[in-house]
């Protein structure tokens, strides 16, 4: 098996809580807790969980747009965790990110052309009209016309707003691309289209992809490997397979109940009942025990550990 392309080590991600009126620190939210996982060359890792569980924060992790509480992120072997700004400049263009929300992500006074050439001008690669050039071939590889070049972001619809992101994303031919619900704001036809489209990118490209979502029948069509996240920690891993029709957590047989199916008969979704758990003072053992039918005295008392048969990993 090659060297993993990424290795998380313990990622710890915490928040300050601050209260009173000098603002004084109250505590912490812990919104990542010691998370671990690998992704390979050309592989798609699903990062799947609840609204708040703490996915976007580590995909934001990974690309420095936030500094780790604690634990490593080792980039081709490199540590990126403790890295200053200057020093992470070099690595920008090998890692780059996808947005949930294309119209917030694209800046609205910029043509698409702006937008797209931008890291190239701050690279500072090329010419204007080599830029230009390039441009176009972005635009043209995802999809759009030649005349959106000109064009503003309002101009445009969701699904093409995200087919710019993912031009801008591929500018400067990144081997790691972390995808943050990209088509979660999407209709389900439009999702198809970029969902196929980066599964072509991915294999011109030999990319590799942290696709965050919580619809696991996407996560299910795109992803190599998965990992399910609760409430700040992941409960289990591995082959999308082996998730899909070997799930072993509770947590994870909930998530796939809650797909819709078109031959349940009128049968109801079973819901999973309570709410995760306040990450500000989070329960002593397992975050998912106040919610879990199968939960013993032991389940809220400590963390279960990490057992794993072959590369299929729960807590």
């Amino acid at each position: 098996m090659p060297e993993p392309l990424l290795q998380v080590n313990n990622l710890k991600m915490y928040f300050p809580v601050r209260s009173g009126i000098f603002l004084r620190q109250a505590g912490w939210v812990k919104a990542v807790d010691d998370v671990s996982f690998n992704i390979y060359p050309g592989e798609t890792l699903g990062l799947v969980g609840e609204s708040g569980c703490g996915k976007s924060t580590i995909g934001k992790s990974i690309v420095r747009l936030l500094k780790p509480t604690g634990g490593s992120i080792l980039f081709n072997g490199q540590n990126i965790a403790t890295l200053s700004q200057r020093k992470m400049r070099p690595l920008r263009p090998h890692i780059q990110m996808v947005f949930q929300d294309p119209a917030e992500s694209l800046n609205q006074r910029q043509s698409i052309g702006q937008i797209v050439a931008e890291p190239f001008v701050i690279h500072r690669m090329g010419t204007p009209a080599e830029r230009r050039e390039w441009v176009r071939g972005l635009l043209d590889r995802v999809g759009l016309p030649d005349s959106a070049i000109d064009r503003f972001p309002f101009e445009f619809s969701g699904g093409q707003r995200q087919r710019i992101g993912i031009a801008r994303a591929l500018t400067l031919n990144p081997s790691l691309i972390i995808l943050d619900e990209p088509v979660s704001a999407l209709d389900v036809s439009v999702q198809s289209q970029v969902l196929n489209l980066l599964l072509e990118l991915q294999e011109e490209r030999k990319l590799s992809y942290l696709f965050i979502a919580h619809d696991l029948a996407v996560v299910k069509h795109i992803s190599d490997r998965v990992a399910v996240m609760y409430a700040g920690v992941i409960v289990e891993k591995g082959d999308v397979k082996e998730i899909f029709f070997h799930p072993k957590h509770p947590y994870t047989w909930g998530l796939l109940d809650s797909i819709p199916r078109p031959d349940t008969h009128g049968e109801r979704l079973i819901p999973i009942e309570g709410a995760p758990p306040d990450l500000i003072a989070p329960p002593k053992g397992c975050p998912f025990a106040a919610r879990c039918d199968y939960a013993m005295k032991i389940c809220h008392e400590q963390m279960p550990e990490i057992t794993a048969e072959g590369d299929h990993e729960v807590r």
